[in-house]
């Protein structure tokens, strides 16, 4: 089960970013997220009823399914509006931060353990690659830097949301977790489409917007938080931070072939410099460590 979950994660994370972007085509992004997410919550408690398992009521729960929606409303409404900016092979690449964001968040919002050396570095090396991306003018519109700041709102948002749920511990049901954040997620996402737009455009099968909202409903939303949630309960913290060094790579690959998205040759290098420097994040402890040595006699 863990492999298959976590399997699905990397494949659901890769064909996000694009389908977010085909979302938001013919229909406002934020009415395509909250319709996503609508979705997802029926055929969710659907599914909760066939297992007969109830959604949980109790404090700690709510806590967690408040601490959950700052991710499922608050990271992937700022990522919907982004999408307009930016290419959206981008977003998995600066979405590549959100582990390193989580242990700066839990570092100095939770009182977590002090970072070696190496971290700090390796934040610099993360920093260099933002600053290469953002030189790149073939890439990057005049309107970029919107999206990039609304996709880096929603980055800390997701990054934030993840510890939150951690330091809940309230230790449910992957797919119940999912669900009680959706559902309070809905009334967040209308309230947001009424002040930004409030006008409504009929979904049309024909389109890209509607699949693509189905697949992020059932498979996004549904299937990828649920997994997520099941990886994060029982992986370590570095072996979930792998996804995001696999993720950005594949999702620039789809967001070129298959969207007309450029992919310079500086995307290329600041993507391949941040996540070299999130690598670097999670994985330099072994390398910089001093190493035991054995003396037989």
């Amino acid at each position: 089960m863990i492999p298959a979950a976590y399997l699905l994660v990397v494949l659901i994370w890769s064909t996000t970013p694009i389908t977010v972007a085909w979302s938001g085509e013919s229909v406002d992004p934020v009415a395509a997220a909250g319709i996503r997410m609508a979705i997802a919550a029926v055929v969710g408690m659907l599914i909760l009823a066939v297992r007969r398992i109830k959604l949980r009521l109790d404090s700690l729960a709510i806590k967690s399914y408040v601490a959950a929606t700052l991710g499922t409303f608050g990271a992937m409404c700022c990522v919907y509006l982004s999408a307009r900016y930016i290419p959206s092979g981008l977003i998995s690449v600066l979405f590549g931060l959100a582990p390193m964001l989580s242990a700066l968040f839990s570092r100095f919002v939770f009182d977590g353990e002090a970072f070696p050396p190496h971290r700090w570095f390796s934040c610099l090396i993360a920093l260099l690659g933002l600053a290469i991306v953002f030189m790149d003018d073939v890439a990057l519109g005049p309107e970029s830097w919107t999206g990039i700041g609304l996709l880096l709102m929603g980055v800390s948002f997701f990054s934030l949301s993840g510890v939150m749920v951690k330091q809940q511990a309230a230790g449910l049901d992957p797919l119940v977790q999912t669900l009680g954040s959706l559902i309070l997620s809905l009334p967040c996402y209308t309230l947001t489409w009424y002040l930004l737009d409030g006008s409504w455009q009929p979904l049309d099968p024909a389109t890209r917007s509607f699949w693509s909202i189905v697949y992020l409903a059932l498979v996004g939303s549904l299937l990828g938080f649920a997994s997520y949630y099941f990886v994060l309960k029982h992986l370590s913290a570095s072996t979930v931070a792998l996804v995001t060094l696999i993720t950005p790579i594949f999702a620039l690959l789809l967001g070129h072939l298959f969207n007309d998205e450029p992919l310079s040759e500086r995307l290329y290098i600041g993507s391949v410099v941040i996540l070299g420097g999130l690598a670097s994040f999670f994985f330099g402890g072994s390398l910089f460590s001093p190493r035991k040595v054995r003396i037989q006699g």
